[in-house]
């Protein structure tokens, strides 16, 4: 499980095509420490399996459902990911519960820059909106992050000077695309609740 605060903002070194899967090398010094092969990295909101690592450097292989949910596909060398190791169990749950389990994806529509914040805009695919509330959780990127506005077909969400400097939201533009995870425990209770009606 992760909480959606990026640790570091680290970089793809290598992608390797391996047909109905890629294979990724990503540079991490922080995420990479103490890293073992089995191990869980999110990055962009993607919890990955460690591969192999060596010295500040972990692969990380990616099957086509991922590649296809995500955004992971349009990745290229040099490009910059947020990275997160998994919380410790009884450590502050900084951001809200994160899976790592990309829901789907959404584009970067509008960035309207203030003196010390960035409103931005991003689309939001019809069948996640009903999970996404005005005030409510939503994880972009990898980023826990409060929804400002809620419509059927876009959201948006207030950046600070600390998510704009440290994570893939300050450099990524309108077009650029980006992992949406909604809040887990909405899709729950819809589960929980369409059950009941079922069983009257």
């Amino acid at each position: 499980m992760f909480t959606g605060i990026v640790e570091e903002l680290g970089e793809v070194t290598a992608v390797e095509n391996l047909g109905d899967s890629s294979r990724f090398r990503l540079r991490g010094p922080v995420v990479t420490e103490g890293a073992r092969h089995g191990d869980s990295i999110a990055v962009n909101g993607v919890c990955l399996t460690v591969v192999e690592h060596e010295g500040d450097e972990f692969t990380a292989d990616v099957m086509a459902e991922t590649l296809e949910r995500s955004s992971l596909g349009a990745l290229t060398v040099g490009a910059r990911v947020n990275l997160e190791r998994p919380t410790a169990v009884g450590a502050r749950l900084g951001g809200h519960i994160v899976q790592g389990h990309v829901d789907g994806t959404g584009t970067i529509l509008d960035r309207k820059p203030s003196d010390h914040w960035e409103l931005v805009a991003i689309s939001l695919p019809a069948d996640l909106s009903r999970y996404v509330v005005e005030k409510g959780s939503i994880t972009v990127d990898g980023i826990s992050l409060t929804v400002v506005e809620a419509g059927t077909d876009r959201f948006t969400v207030s950046l600070i000077p600390t998510t704009l400097a440290l994570t893939t939201l300050g450099i990524k533009q309108p077009g650029d695309p980006v992992n949406l995870e909604v809040d887990v425990i909405a899709k729950y209770v819809e589960r929980l609740l369409a059950g009941q009606g079922a069983a009257r």
